[in-house]
């Protein structure tokens, strides 16, 4: 019997609907019945830095090649009686799939045919088919794509950062793996890990659009195969919170300097709440947004532009960091320019004027952004596998004070724990 509870937001008078399935599938389903087209996420709590695992109750643990996770999203499309893609074609669904450091996600977008293209879905991520032969022929070209990156310079100034901050978590590895990862990968390999994290406990279905919550229930009493429940406990070496080195620069094809800072912050396994995650997301909005005083000074003196000045919380199981990043001809001076505004933070407090400013941007930002029905499931998603709740967040930020934002500060944006990744022109 499915357990359906409805959520409501009282503040923006929107609702969703939350299914504990029989199955152990988590399902949201958010409609949008004004909108034309309806978007879904099948998603797993299992991404890139997920190389060292074991259930509860077991002693051993597994150690996979890095890459693993994406590799395995490369090849779920396919199965003995073809390709996803070519089953999508016929309902006129658009499909996709990622892999980040924490997650994996399959989607697809549809005017028409939605539940004809959710059993796809459904179907085609439950249905692992590996063989020595396909494993082996995927190598060949995820080793193009590593190699394609391997030249990217956005790529390489976020990698080169993350190898400044971290001494032994995995996040500081390509979430594709290297050539020489992949090369280790077999089908026992896949379907460990698949059998691991695929596990219906481990993931969540999220749905937004011209949808019918009985009728997606429907989809799912027939394609949804019942789960063991089984905890997973993933493994990390210790990380020192002192950073590995404070700089790295390397030459490749740019036009003008690219560059990351990133301020390394102590992190545990566990996600930080929706709260944290709001007053963090104020607190950088009121040190760098557009209307700040630290960007305005960036940009009059010409030391960044504002097509590609952007900053992050960039945080997941083991690992939180604040990221800013962007072009500049002087980066040092940049990195500088930031320290001091936090310096100056720390020490005169946040203007009331500049906090309302940012936690109004960014609330209305947030409300704004649920008439995307993309971007309902897949906040839904990410929220979801982080243990926090869409409408909590964004209550969050409406109750977030000012004196709670700058509290965040004693943890955050620590001058002796940020490193410099820089991306120079070749001369």
């Amino acid at each position: 019997m499915n357990l359906i509870k409805e959520v409501k937001s009282a503040r923006i008078g929107d609702h969703y609907y939350e299914v504990q399935h029989p199955s152990g599938l988590k399902i949201l389903v958010y409609p949008k019945n004004d909108n034309n087209s309806t978007y879904a996420v099948f998603g797993t709590r299992y991404g890139s830095v997920d190389m060292a695992f074991h259930l509860k109750g077991e002693q051993e643990v597994h150690r996979v090649p890095a890459g693993i996770a994406h590799y395995l999203e490369h090849k779920l499309f396919e199965s003995e009686d073809g390709d996803a893609f070519a089953r999508y074609a016929k309902t006129g669904a658009a499909a996709n799939a990622y892999t980040s450091f924490n997650n994996t996600c399959y989607l697809f977008s549809t005017t028409d045919q939605v539940y004809e293209s959710l059993e796809i879905l459904l179907d085609f991520v439950q249905s692992p088919f590996f063989t020595e032969q396909t494993v082996q022929k995927e190598q060949g070209i995820i080793g193009q794509e590593i190699r394609m990156y391997d030249d990217d310079p956005q790529w390489r100034v976020m990698f080169n950062l993350l190898e400044c901050l971290y001494h032994t978590h995995p996040v500081k590895i390509d979430i594709a793996g290297t050539v020489e990862s992949i090369a280790q990968i077999t089908p026992e390999y896949l379907y460990l890990c698949y059998n691991t994290f695929y596990n219906l406990h481990n993931m969540v279905l999220c749905i937004a659009g011209n949808v019918d919550v009985n009728r997606v229930l429907e989809v799912c009493d027939r394609l949804l195969k019942p789960s063991k429940e089984q905890t997973v406990n993933r493994v990390f070496d210790e990380e020192p919170v002192e950073i590995v080195k404070p700089r790295v620069e390397q030459k490749l094809s740019v036009a003008s300097p690219l560059f990351e800072l990133g301020f390394k912050e102590k992190a545990g396994n566990e996600r930080v709440s929706a709260k944290e995650l709001a007053e963090t997301e104020i607190l950088l909005e009121v040190l760098a947004s557009e209307s700040s005083p630290l960007f305005r000074r960036l940009l009059d003196a010409g030391l960044i532009n504002e097509a590609s000045f952007g900053y992050e919380y960039f945080e997941g199981p083991g690992y939180a960091a604040v990221i800013f990043s962007g072009e500049s001809k002087d980066p040092d001076r940049v990195a500088e320019e930031i320290k001091q505004e936090v310096a100056s933070l720390r020490k005169n407090g946040i203007d009331p004027l500049a906090f309302e400013r940012a936690r109004k941007s960014l609330y209305g930002h947030n409300v704004a952004a649920l008439n995307s029905v993309d971007n309902i499931a897949n906040s839904m998603a990410a929220l979801s596998f982080a243990n926090r709740e869409l409408f909590d967040y964004l209550e969050a930020l409406a109750e977030a004070t000012a004196e709670e934002v700058l509290r965040r500060l004693e943890t955050q944006l620590i001058a002796g724990q940020s490193a410099l990744s820089v991306v120079y022109p070749i001369a």
